[in-house]
């Protein structure tokens, strides 16, 4: 029997290794920036409200603006981050910032500033927990990219899609029948490889109506299996541009991973009521903050009419996969994913990670392989695949990539010395 699909989700690429540096940010002594932005908006307007009084001038928002210049001016060796509330070292798998140039560049219109006695409530005016003019701003960024029909579709906001893939599987799961011991869970599959996520969120809440039931292939063939299945569409990660449930997160639209902001756009209203009802008891909707942010950066991206981020971020991955195809060409002991254009949503030939495969009978670790050679990846069987197979992130800043291209040089050279080994 033919797999039956309760519906398509749009899923993100689910690829989420990378090679990675140690280093600890330097604590040089910084003077204050001179130059002050005004936060969110491309004015120059100085009028703000403190209390009840009204004044011509910035007030509490210029020691924010100068704290923040200050944190940004530390250097940290070009291998981590200084925030107000700490340090940010990059030794964590899959941070997009290969976009920190593009944003570094924009950001007098990107910056948000937040008083102390602002978006202190639950819900906006309308008794809500979703933000009308970021909604508009969104409706409006699928309209410039073009890429997704919202045209009679509700709208939902999580913390990125995490949250909101727990939710579609909630949304999607025929409600269990009191007292009906006949009722069949829907089966949640997907196809290898696949993120461990998907599975671990099914599992952890051992619902009465749906449970994990591994990988997908594995029921194709089997013609006595009946009743609902919800599948993971892992590749390619865009199967329709008209899905009736699609989930998107500005982890991997505009890189900013540490948001946790994502959306659903749902066309069944008993599904969009379910899934809507999870998030509400779950985290009473989306952080403000979050929605803030949001709103800002989409709204300098809908006024560039995404070319701008696009063609940076297309600019960039396409020449880091060519280094990449360039140097691992010259090797005999390990190959490359070949994909095919339908499987690459972004600009049809790149993709963010690099799926790597050891071709040696004795390599069967290919992480630990690249460890020894000081790569970390992630494990093929992290996404329920072989170990034979590596993952690597292609989305890291330029000089850890430009390190990764340095190290996988020097384990292909050693193909050609066999008794030269990497200090």
């Amino acid at each position: 029997m033919q797999l039956m699909m309760v519906s398509a989700l749009l899923i993100i690429s689910i690829a989420l290794n990378t090679y990675l540096i140690f280093n600890n940010c330097g604590t040089n002594t910084i003077s204050t920036a001179n130059q002050l932005y005004y936060y969110g908006s491309s004015s120059s307007s100085s009028r703000s409200r403190d209390g009840g009084g009204e004044v011509n001038h910035i007030s509490w928002s210029r020691a924010a603006a100068e704290e923040a210049e200050a944190a940004t001016m530390i250097w940290c060796s070009g291998h981590g981050r200084a925030y107000l509330d700490g340090l940010s070292i990059h030794a964590q798998l899959g941070n997009p910032l290969f976009l920190e140039p593009y944003w570094m560049n924009h950001a007098a219109t990107t910056a948000v500033v937040v008083s102390g006695w602002n978006r202190m409530g639950y819900a906006y005016e309308d008794d809500s927990n979703i933000s009308k003019e970021l909604e508009k701003i969104i409706r409006q960024f699928r309209a410039v990219v073009g890429n997704a029909n919202t045209s009679g579709k509700y709208i939902l906001f999580g913390a990125g899609s995490t949250q909101l893939l727990n939710a579609a599987i909630i949304g999607l799961s025929p409600p269990h029948p009191d007292r009906d011991h006949s009722f069949s869970p829907a089966s949640v599959v997907a196809s290898a490889p696949f993120y461990q996520v998907y599975k671990q969120q099914t599992d952890i809440y051992n619902s009465l109506n749906f449970k994990w039931q591994g990988d997908t292939s594995t029921w194709k063939n089997k013609s006595d299996q009946v009743g609902n299945f919800i599948e993971f569409v892992t590749s390619p990660n865009n199967p329709d541009a008209d899905s009736d449930l699609m989930i998107f997160t500005m982890s991997k639209l505009t890189g900013h991973a540490g948001s946790r902001f994502g959306w659903a756009f749902v066309k069944d209203e008993a599904v969009y009521k379910r899934m809507s009802s999870y998030l509400s008891i779950n985290s009473i909707g989306a952080s403000q903050d979050a929605q803030l942010r949001a709103f800002v950066v989409l709204r300098m991206v809908v006024k560039d009419k995404a070319k701008g981020l696009f063609e940076f971020g297309y600019k960039t991955m396409r020449e880091r996969w060519e280094m990449l195809n360039k140097t691992l060409s010259k090797s005999k002991r390990f190959s490359l994913q070949k994909l095919e254009p339908r499987d690459c949503s972004f600009f049809k030939e790149v993709t963010a990670y690099a799926w790597l495969k050891c071709e040696r009978e004795e390599d069967h670790d290919c992480y630990a392989v690249l460890r020894a050679a000081r790569i970390i990846s992630r494990k093929g069987s992290v996404f329920s695949v072989e170990d034979r197979y590596a993952r690597l992130s292609l989305i890291k800043n330029q000089d850890e990539f430009d390190l990764l291209l340095h190290r996988i040089d020097e384990l292909v050279s050693q193909e050609e010395q066999p008794g030269l080994k990497t200090i």
